[in-house]
């Protein structure tokens, strides 16, 4: 059962192998592209828009600055701490271009959070939103960092528009602290003086070091996952095979509400975009969901990536049932897993199957893809990708059988070379070129994957196994619950009981209407035994539900 992948399980025409060395670099890629459609729109934010043309010459620009004026050299690393905004490409080519190490960071850290990653990456400079700026003041003297660019939101915006977006934001919301940090340089600056500058070319090539991406860290420090070049190409090509035959060239409006600093969002949005020359529309705070409509409504897209509450809090805003949903090809979703309810949702409103895979980080993301002919939600996550192995093991090590749990192990092109400066942690999840997931999984007899959950978030009850997804799904199939996130309590009886908490849209609903909807669907030993009403779920920054703080 080594190699998963039946010729019933993939379209027409794609393949099952590809080339991760199709270009010498993203660098490589990224020229490509952006000369053969160098007058296609690239990416879109808050009107504002750049054509690949344009973003060729100011990531050289950029680039130029990095090199000339801040003197970084190849490998060295730099930290971008931004949102959905059009700094973001400029600054992530241009870094990639001047040989660096990009180190993609949240704006929602934490000072502690902040200084953890910027020590443990051994990031030199830095290109932060304002609004954060105080943050990485209270702890930029306990760092390596040398060189800080700060950059308001409307900093790329057309003229006028970008002077009121940044002013109503620090005077008015007052959403941008007051900060000091000696030496520090505004992007729109530095861009200046870049234009003024020669930059040199680098010689980069795809066993160099593209990306630190950290995890959750969800089962201790934050790791930085290191990526390549040809990791990132590698998930490039991945998908570029499974949706060759669905995308036109130059004609797909992509959007990007999940954050670019995510890999979700880098790879599938910012990177796998770019051979069909489609346009992404950057969002900017996909919190404010009203905001979001709002700007939907000014174009017809085709494609949208996310996660499920994403789309499902999509679902609940007023108005967005009433979009031109006529070109959407594909909604594609991953990060957690899509709840039944929310997928059947999705397909009646918007006439869109949401087609789920299963992806993570130290896989550059991609795993497995559905089809994108597949006619109906099914639950699957999909098959591997191209070029893709994966095997389901139990606890001995043994392959289960077809129907049978096991953790999912994984081996290809795109699988992290390992975890920064932690020899022992990448030794414990790689061996022998196979990748230990921690995710249990089944599959069928036709290479489809179904993901059943989490090593660390199973539940065991008297000995039985408990896994939240389903008692998730089983929870917002009622009418009343917006959200639900089930994990592990003590008991003195069974070891572990379910507890569950609730976001619901109707102040009535009640604990035992909740017990009597669950009995009906679960087996007893599954319903929960605490139930506790929440106005809203911790969330990380792409909206997945984080169910380690609700333990």
């Amino acid at each position: 059962m080594e190699k998963i992948w039946l010729e019933k399980s993939y379209p027409p025409g794609v393949a099952h192998e590809i080339d991760a060395d199709y270009y010498g670099s993203i660098v490589e890629m990224f020229h490509t592209y952006t000369k053969q459609y160098q007058h296609n729109t690239a990416f879109i934010n808050m009107d504002a828009s750049i054509t690949y043309g344009e973003l060729a010459e100011q990531a050289n620009t950029f680039a130029a600055y990095l090199q000339q004026d801040l003197g970084l050299k190849k490998g060295d690393k730099f930290a971008i701490m931004l949102p959905n905004t059009l700094q973001y490409p400029i600054a992530v080519f241009g870094a990639l271009m001047a040989g660096l190490t990009v180190v993609n960071v949240n704006p929602l850290y934490t000072a502690r959070e902040l200084e953890h990653q910027l020590n443990d990456s051994e990031t030199k400079a830095i290109l932060i939103i304002e609004n954060f700026a105080h943050v990485l003041e209270k702890v930029i003297k306990n760092t390596a960092v040398k060189h800080v660019i700060t950059t308001g939101i409307g900093d790329r915006l057309k003229k006028v528009k970008g002077a009121f977006v940044n002013f109503a934001l620090k005077y008015v919301k007052k959403v941008v602290p007051a900060y000091h940090l000696a030496g520090a340089v505004k992007f729109n600056h530095a861009m200046k003086k870049g234009a003024k500058l020669t930059f040199l070319p680098v010689d980069v090539n795809n066993n160099d070091l593209a990306f630190l991406q950290y995890t959750g860290g969800t089962t201790g420090p934050s790791k930085g996952v290191m990526l390549t070049h040809r990791n990132m190409i590698a998930n490039v090509e991945q998908s570029k095979a499974m949706t060759s035959s669905v995308y036109e060239k130059g004609a797909e409006f992509l959007v990007t509400a999940l954050p670019l600093y995510h890999i979700f969002a880098l790879t599938a949005n910012c990177l796998s975009f770019m051979p069909t020359g489609g346009t992404n529309l950057l969002i900017t705070n996909p919190r404010d969901m009203v905001g979001f409509v709002k700007e939907l409504k000014k174009y017809q897209f085709s494609v949208i990536t996310g996660v499920n509450t994403l789309f499902n809090s999509l679902l609940h805003t007023p108005g967005f049932s009433d979009l031109d949903f006529s070109k959407v090809k594909i909604s594609f979703a991953g990060g957690m897993a899509t709840q039944r309810p929310v997928a059947e949702h999705w397909v009646k409103v918007t006439g869109s199957h949401l087609l789920e895979g299963y992806g993570l980080t130290e896989c550059s993301p991609t795993v497995t893809l559905t089809p994108f002919d597949q006619s109906e939600y099914n639950g699957s996550i999909g098959v591997p990708a191209s070029s893709t192995d994966v095997k389901l093991l139990d606890d001995d090590g043994k392959e289960v059988p077809i129907g049978e749990p096991g953790e999912m192990w994984v081996k290809g092109p795109q699988v992290m070379s390992g975890y920064y400066n932690r020899p022992e942690a990448t030794a414990e999840v790689l061996k022998d070129g196979w990748l230990a997931t921690g995710d249990i999984a089944t599959v069928d007899e036709n290479g489809f994957f179904n993901i059943v959950d989490r090593k660390k978030d199973m539940i065991i009850v008297s000995g039985f196994n408990v896994y939240p997804n389903e008692i998730e799904e089983v929870l917002v199939m009622h009418d009343d619950i917006l959200e639900a996130a089930a994990v592990a309590a003590p008991c003195d009886v069974t070891g572990e009981k379910v507890k569950v908490f609730i976001v619901s849209g109707n102040q009535n609903l009640s604990e035992q209407a909740i017990k009597d909807h669950c009995q009906i669907h679960l087996t007893k030993y599954k319903c929960p035994k605490e139930i506790v009403f929440m106005d809203d779920l911790p969330k990380s920054n792409v909206g997945k539900i984080l169910r380690k703080e609700l333990r």
